[in-house]
């Protein structure tokens, strides 16, 4: 374990103690798989799609290669889409993901409602099919575990934003999360290099000053979501303010939220009701 430690470090890996033991559990006990694992990682390849799963809010969710890996940094967006979604009505808590990726964003607020006894029914949408499947496995394995709790109704679909939604979901949404792209276009390239090289663009590029994606989520909020009903968006701290001003023109009252534990950066935006 302490050469597996010592390699990885040297490669640039901040956690290493913990990917040694990722990797070697994924190893399991054998040698030759754990060396391919190894150095499958020093060579670049991200931990997740080696191993096959990125653990968000303490869930691990299935991450298949080339399919963008959720940061723990998006705690802060699930524990507090969950407080907020507690105002909603006795019914299902209708929650929107959009941007979904592998649903684990979506999925892990669920889990959260699920846990307090809510029945939840999720609306996922990517535009990469890849990620699709991904958070439809997730999503299905959250309801199937949610039996004792409370009931999971999942959907998903693949398209623009949400632009696949079926037309009874809109204008009724209590609570709509979305990790969109938010790096500018320039800065993909200081990124670390298992992102950049092996996560989609799409899901990384935000336009000339990150917010292009963001905007049209934010533009789109209002028509999904019901009077009340919030929305939750992850962005960095140097694009806050100009997010809180199209938010505000857009109708919606927006709060800053942040965690300088997570380095995680949100905005919550509820249309008042």
């Amino acid at each position: 374990m302490d050469e597996l430690v010592a390699r990885l470090r040297a490669a640039g890996c901040v956690f290493a103690e913990d990917e040694a033991r990722i990797i070697t559990e994924a190893a399991d006990g054998d040698a030759a798989r754990l060396e391919e694992l190894a150095a499958a990682r020093v060579g670049g390849l991200p931990l997740e799609h080696l191993v096959g799963w990125a653990e968000l809010d303490g869930r691990r969710w299935l991450v298949a290669p080339g399919v963008f890996v959720p940061r723990q940094r998006s705690e802060l967006l699930v524990r507090e889409a969950a407080a907020r979604a507690a105002d909603a009505g006795s019914g299902p808590v209708l929650l929107v993901d959009l941007c979904c990726g592998c649903g684990a964003l979506g999925g892990a607020v669920a889990a959260r409602l699920l846990a307090a006894g809510r029945d939840v029914e999720i609306h996922a949408a990517d535009v990469d099919p890849a990620a699709v499947t991904c958070a439809h496995e997730n999503l299905k394995a959250l309801s199937d575990d949610a039996a004792a709790t409370g009931a999971l109704t999942p959907h998903t679909y693949a398209g623009d934003l949400a632009d696949p939604l079926p037309a009874e979901v809109w204008g009724h949404v209590d609570v709509v999360v979305a990790n969109a792209p938010y790096v500018p276009t320039t800065a993909i390239s200081t990124m670390p290099p298992e992102a950049r090289e092996h996560e989609p663009h799409a899901a990384l590029d935000g336009g000339d000053d990150g917010l292009v994606i963001l905007r049209r989520v934010i533009d789109l909020a209002p028509k999904l979501l019901r009077p009340g009903g919030h929305l939750l968006i992850e962005t960095s701290e140097g694009q806050v303010s100009a997010a809180v001003e199209h938010l505000e023109a857009a109708g919606l009252r927006a709060t800053v939220l942040s965690d300088d534990d997570l380095g995680a950066t949100a905005l919550a935006a509820t249309l008042p009701g």
